[in-house]
Formats: structure tokens, sequence, C-alpha cells
């Protein structure tokens, strides 16, 4: 049964305290989902000191408990699997039925922490390779880095937050989470599923508010040993700015490309990009935003990726059958209305959509995109694909990387030497042979360069950088 709003939390502003607090709307219609505190600088601090301490008590727990205390979130979280996607439907982007995907995405990601955290593994060291350390001997071993200031966003409001929060908890570190602040009723319930485990107070601790307000105080401080972002690249590069000596990952959103050959599958590259353009209302950062089709394909592709994207069902995200839900406020709608029309307005063809209605925006499709267009260059973050001509794989492979973003592609062709030959060819940080950029599993690294973003994600990478390598060398000389 679908939980009704009484059961996520109560949103009677009479029930909640006099304390400062931040209404977190349903973008769909403005309704009151919830009400969350906004935290103050003077309760930052607070909450900085208790990550501190927090941190010398997640590094003496052993990896069994690290593993019990993951495993239950993660059992628990199944058990309230149609609650927390109901939550993710009201508060976000997305349609029910892409959100309990999340959750089922997240209940994943929290167990392949838990199961990575009985690998977290070092190596011994011939220390005796060099002459005259013929008696020594040693180890390296991995060590947490502390306190893990990790930031998400409103897209993926559940899964991006158990990306951090299980592999940062699974190496034997503190976190000092911060939600968007649009997204942050999911993540405050995530938070909860873990305060009712045996983890330590101080461990996992919340912060929610404005980054505007205290994001500053949080990347800035010394205390804080690592920052784990994943946001816009304006954010990123502040962040950079502000962080000092402290490592970094940052996963900061793409324009992303997809190179279709004559010889590909042509229903198999659709099905996989009309899903990559849309889902979630092109708010992703895998989001299928320039599509390359060789001559010999264009006009079919054209014509069926246009029918289909006029196909899709807008509106209610709690319905069944709703295909697409709204952009998360009107701001972003009409900024990728902007993006559109500053297209068009320089002789780009629309071959589908282009309307804006509050906050939703029409799946749309363009073509005779120049290259001196915002949506050419940068990140619309939007329902909005741009469909390109091309004759020969080199003129492909120049496009698709003439641009200062490189997360994901995606390449459809039979030919397997032709795959790996452009595969190589393209500047990212993952290729999808036979798959759109949109694909993603949560064990594999997962991360971009040039304006990307910097270190990787996905468990396994995500735990190696939240964790620093110590050496061990004893001379064993009598």
């Amino acid at each position: 049964m679908p939980a009704t709003q009484s059961q996520i939390l109560p949103t009677n502003e009479n029930e909640v305290s006099a304390q400062a607090k931040i209404k977190v709307l349903n973008p769909q219609d403005g309704s009151l989902v919830s009400m969350v505190t906004n935290n103050s600088v003077s309760e930052v601090e607070s909450i900085i000191k208790a990550a501190v301490i927090g941190a010398q008590k997640a590094k003496e727990l052993s990896t069994n408990m690290r593993m019990l205390v993951l495993n239950e979130v993660a059992d628990n979280l199944q058990n309230k699997k149609e609650l927390f996607a109901q939550m993710i439907a009201r508060e976000g982007i997305k349609t029910i039925n892409e959100a309990r995907k999340e959750v089922s995405r997240s209940i994943d990601t929290i167990r392949i922490s838990a199961e990575e955290a009985r690998r977290l593994t070092g190596e011994t060291i011939a220390f005796d390779q060099a002459q005259g350390s013929e008696n020594r001997f040693g180890y390296y071993r991995r060590i947490p880095l502390g306190v893990i200031a990790a930031i998400t966003p409103f897209n993926d409001p559940l899964n991006l937050v158990a990306h951090k929060i299980g592999p940062a908890i699974a190496a034997g570190n503190s976190v000092i989470l911060m939600p968007h602040h649009e997204t942050p009723t999911v993540a405050k319930m995530l938070v909860e599923l873990f305060n009712n485990t045996a983890l330590p107070h101080g461990v996992l601790n919340l912060v929610t508010g404005y980054g505007a307000a205290i994001g500053d105080i949080i990347v800035s401080d010394p205390r804080v040993n690592m920052i784990s972002f994943t946001g816009g690249r304006k954010v990123g590069e502040r962040i950079l700015g502000l962080a000092g000596l402290k490592k970094i990952s940052m996963e900061l959103g793409s324009n992303c490309p997809v190179i279709i050959m004559n010889d590909a599958n042509l229903e198999m590259a659709m099905e996989a990009c009309v899903s990559g353009a849309f889902s979630a209302a092109g708010q992703n950062c895998l989001h299928v935003q320039r599509i390359f089709i060789q001559d010999a394909q264009f006009e079919q592709f054209a014509k069926e990726f246009c029918n289909r994207a006029k196909s899709i069902l807008m509106g209610d995200k709690l319905s069944e059958h709703t295909q697409m839900g709204p952009m998360i406020n009107e701001n972003a709608a009409r900024k990728v209305e902007s993006m559109v029309q500053d297209a068009i307005e320089k002789n780009a063809t629309l071959l589908s959509g282009g309307n804006r209605e509050g906050n939703f925006f029409q799946p749309t499709v363009l073509s005779n995109v120049s290259n001196d267009c915002l949506i050419a260059k940068e990140e619309v973050f939007g329902p909005v694909t741009v469909l390109y001509r091309f004759s020969d794989k080199a003129e492909a492979i120049a496009q698709a990387n003439n641009v200062d973003f490189g997360l994901q592609a995606g390449v459809f062709t039979n030919n397997l030497a032709l795959a790996f030959e452009i595969a190589d060819a393209i500047e990212c940080g993952g290729v999808m042979i036979n798959d759109s950029s949109d694909y993603r599993i949560d064990a594999m690294p997962f991360g971009g360069v040039k304006g990307s973003g910097v270190g990787r994600e996905g468990v396994m990478s995500a735990i190696k950088e939240m964790t620093d390598i110590k050496t061990y060398c004893f001379n064993l000389r009598k």
C-alpha cells in the first residue's frame, strides 16, 4: 500500500518546533511535503566537533561491526522500500516507478559497501629488493581519513547519499552529510535508519540547510579531511578554492554523447537513448544530451526518436502510468527553456517539444544545432536531446570530444574492433558499448575527466578515495 503523507513525516507547522525550518515543497504542485531544520552556523560548528569525536569511534569499529551496521540498514530499507519511494517521488523529480528503482539501487549500494569493508586490505612489500635492506620486512594498509563531508544533489536524493555514507562507514570514517535543501527528507529518513543501529553517536551527522549559508563553513574547516561532492561545476570550483589541503572527490556533470554507427542495432539504440534522454526529466548527469547518427541511419532514427519523445506521458508523479515528472523548480525549467530558445534563435531546428508549463518541460528534440549554442557546449540538465548527422567516425569522435566535459559516452556498433577504436578515442571516464551514456551499476568506478570532475565514485573506488595508505617497515636485524 502506498505510504500516506502522515506516515512519512508530519507536515503541520504546529507540530514542529519554533526553530528555523526549511519548507520542503513538491515541485509538481508546490504542496508542503515536510519541514526540516535550517541549521545555524553555531549548530554546524557543534556538528563538526561531534564528527571529529565520531571519527575516532569509527576508526575503532571492527570490520565485522561496520558490516553488521550496513547490512542492518539495507535490511530495514528493504522493509520500508515503498515508504522511501513515496518520499523520493513526493519531494523530488522522479515518478513513483523511477523512485522504486532508486530505492532498490540504494539497497544494493549499501550491501556492496558492507561487502567491500571486508576487502579493505593491504599488501606486503619486498623491502629486501633494495641493497642494504635485506633484513627489512613490511607492508602497507589502508586507514580511514577521518571526517568526510558528503554534499549531495537533488536528482538522486537517496542513492547518491548511499554512495557516500556506505563507503565512508565501510572504510571507518565519520560523515557530515549535507543533502540538497530541496530534497533533504529522504536523506534524513536514511540517517534515522543508521541511528537505529549500533553505530556510535557522532559517526553519521546530518546537516540540513542552504549551501550558500553554511556550505563554506564545512568545506573550509581544517578538521574535515575530505570533501565528496556531487553537483554543479560552479559550486565544485568554489569548493576547490575553499577546501585547502584535503582530499577531494567531485562529480560535476556532463554533456554526454552517444555515437550510432550505420551497422548498429537501431531498435537497441532507440530504446536505450530514449530512456537515457528523458528519464528523471533529463535531470541526470548521465543524460543523453547529444546523439551522433551516421548518415544511413539518421532519418529513420530521428523520426522514430521524435515519435517516442512525443508519446512520453507527463503528469502526476505518483501515478503508475506517468513516465516523466517535473523539473525541480521553475527556475530550472526556465533555464532549459532559455537554452532551447537560444538554439532556435541561432537557426536550430525544433523537431519535437520545446514548451514549458510551470515546472514541466516537454521532452524536446533539436537538430542543426551549431557549436555557438549554449546547449551544444553546456550541460542542459533537462529533457532536451540534440541529434547530429555524421559521415565518418573521425568526425563523430571529434564532435563528441568538443566539449569541456567527459563523464560517460555510448557507442552503438556490431563491429568489435570499431567499438574499441571509438571507445579509446572518446575523452571520458566511461564508455558504454551498445548502451547509452546513461548506463551505470553501483559497483563500477564512476567519474569523469575535464570539467566532469575529479576522483571516482562507485563503492570500491570510493572506499579507496576515502582511505590513505600507511606503510609499516620493520628492521629485523639481530
